[in-house]
């Protein structure tokens, strides 16, 4: 019994931690018990700092055409609002799937800019 959980403890820890959070979750809907009780005075007690860490939160952000949707003159007159470019630039731009209208900006601006090219009519996907 004992080597038995030892090949356990041994499989668990190479989970990443989405892997573990989602085992977790399914381990508390089969038996019916929440782990957030018993996490939060392991961690008061003493656990190590690894097993309480946070997610880093993202604060970059590219923001991704995925279609532009019926009116795609709205959408490249938006694109041309949020970006420095030219008529074609901005209509190639519209035109390609998967094409950055902005890159690596900040969450505030990325969601801004998400939700006026939204307006416009346009598929948006924040990576």
């Amino acid at each position: 019994m004992a080597a038995d959980l030892e090949k356990l403890v041994e499989e668990l820890s190479k989970l990443s931690v989405l892997e573990a959070a989602e085992l977790v979750k399914k381990l508390e809907e089969k038996w019916g018990v929440s782990a957030a009780a018993p996490v939060a005075v392991a961690a008061a007690a003493g656990a190590p700092a690894a097993a309480a860490e946070p997610v880093e939160e993202k604060t970059e952000f590219d923001v991704i055409i995925k279609d532009a949707g019926p009116k795609k003159i709205e959408v490249i007159k938006v694109i041309r609002q949020l970006t420095s470019l030219g008529l074609g630039e901005a209509k190639a731009l519209a035109e390609t799937a998967g094409g950055k209208v902005l890159s690596a900006v900040g969450k505030e601006a990325a969601q801004d800019a998400k939700k006026k090219l939204e307006e416009a009519g346009a598929v948006i996907e924040l990576a």
